[in-house]
């Protein structure tokens, strides 16, 4: 290990070799989900008016300016591991790409004239569900490297809203989408189970947790990750709260985070629960809308809530980990000395496509440990291979499960105590692949460590 010097670990790792799980796990039979029940020319009817109406300026302008110059490739990681072409993010795009230049480009005319690009099928789309489903993160690590700005993360989850009009979108993220916008949530944390878990939690930690105060300067959220499967994030976020002197509420009416309906493509789903989030902060006057360690939920909120809405959200919106970074620099949050050494993971939704690179490790610093950056890191490190939806469709464990070795590979290197970050969909990925490959390596939440590292004051 590296002495100290007060500034970042950085080296590249050298590849390892990992053993084959040792649990037996029945692979998923490969299929094709269809909702619906619609002939397929009215499938690819749907997909086609989706498309046309998310071919906006910007749409327009990606489409016309790729080189192909095959950058994007190595920047992705399912590529990275399999060195298959079809898994090449802009491919990716290519029944996109065919609808715009027969449909809406400036010579659509002469491409359906001559066939330049044919027409798209319900057999193209459903070969494609594998592609913008099974191998995208959404991570953006593609639109980062492209060097004409071609944001190909986005146009891939603008490709989903027309997958979920044509009914052909994974089940798992279907049905947890209507999970969530008919209970609630999409894990089964409905309003009642999280009012009865707060009374739980409140009662076996000794912890006031306020919930639907009328009147709160700050509007705390929760994952249904962490209210299902880390129930001590709660706790923390409330011991921060109440040790800070905050005003603060979780609300039953809008209270999950978590935003299905961004990952699956439903895009009415996906306004409807942040409007419930939204109407909640607005009902008790909140002035910050804190979210949890969630990069999706981040996503959601921070950078598309306002066209949700309709206008400029009426408050701030913040990531748990910029909230605990303010705090930190204003010098209200004092913490104990953490005597190990610590690696991040940048969970790419809050790091390089939210930009909230240095808050984490404003508070890493913070709590004194001593921090060995990953090669690469921050903005271009490796996705962990379970966002935008992809852990939870169990079709795609297998090509997720050989994109996990690339983290492993970087924990690996950096010799490092304690694997840190700052999202719960992380968190839940690296637990499903510790397991899977009987790692020794455990994720730690950023948020429990704080709240297990706080300064009491002496009075």
């Amino acid at each position: 290990m590296t002495a100290s010097t007060g500034q970042p670990h950085t080296r590249k790792p050298e590849p390892l070799e990992f053993d084959k799980p040792r649990v037996s796990i029945a692979t998923p039979e490969y299929r094709y989900d269809m909702q619906g029940e619609m002939p397929e020319a009215e499938r690819v009817e749907r997909a086609m008016k989706s498309f046309v109406k998310d071919f906006g300026r910007t749409a327009a302008i990606y489409m016309e300016s790729c080189i192909h110059c095959g950058m994007c490739a190595e920047a992705c990681h399912f590529y990275e591991v399999t060195k298959d072409p079809k898994y090449t993010p802009i491919w990716k795009l290519e029944p996109f790409k065919q609808a715009y230049k027969r449909e809406y480009g400036p010579f659509a005319v002469i491409y359906r004239a001559l066939n330049l690009k044919q027409k798209v099928t319900v057999e193209r789309l459903q070969e494609w569900q594998q592609l913008i489903y099974d191998s995208c993160t959404v991570c953006g690590r593609c639109s980062l490297m492209c060097p004409m700005g071609i944001d190909i993360a986005a146009l891939v989850s603008q490709a989903r809203h027309g997958m979920y009009a044509a009914g052909l979108i994974p089940h798992e993220l279907w049905s947890v989408t209507e999970r969530a916008r008919l209970e609630g949530s999409p894990l089964g944390a409905t309003p009642k189970v999280f009012k009865d878990r707060l009374e739980w939690l409140s009662d076996d930690h000794e912890v006031e947790i306020p919930l639907d105060e009328p009147d709160a300067d700050v509007l705390c959220a929760m994952s249904s990750i962490e209210i299902m499967k880390y129930p001590d994030s709660v706790v923390a976020t409330a011991r921060i709260m109440n040790h800070l002197g905050v005003s603060w509420t979780f609300r039953l009416d809008g209270y999950e985070a978590t935003n299905f309906g961004l990952l699956s493509g439903n895009a009415a789903a996906q306004k409807l629960l942040t409007m419930k989030i939204v109407d909640a902060a607005v009902a008790c006057g909140a002035k910050t809308v804190i979210l949890p360690e969630c990069g999706h939920a981040y996503t959601a909120l921070r950078w598309m809530g306002a066209n949700m809405y309709g206008q400029p959200l009426p408050f701030r919106v913040m990531h748990i980990a910029e909230f605990l970074a303010e705090q930190v620099r204003e010098g209200k949050l004092r913490l104990k000395k953490v005597a190990k050494s610590a690696t991040f993971h940048d969970p790419c939704q809050v790091v390089r496509r939210g930009g909230a690179i240095e808050a984490p490790r404003e508070v890493l610093k913070a709590l004194g440990v001593e921090l060995h950056e990953m090669y690469p890191t921050k903005g271009t490190n490796w996705c962990c291979g379970g966002g935008g939806g992809v852990v939870a469709n169990h079709r795609a464990d297998e090509l997720r499960y050989k994109t996990f070795k690339l983290k492993m590979e970087q924990i690996e290197a950096t010799g490092a105590e304690l694997p840190v970050t700052t999202c719960a969909n992380c968190r839940q990925t690296f637990d499903d692949g510790q397991a899977h490959f009987k790692w020794d390596r455990k994720m730690h939440s950023l948020l429990e460590l704080v709240a297990d590292n706080l300064i009491e004051d002496e009075s």
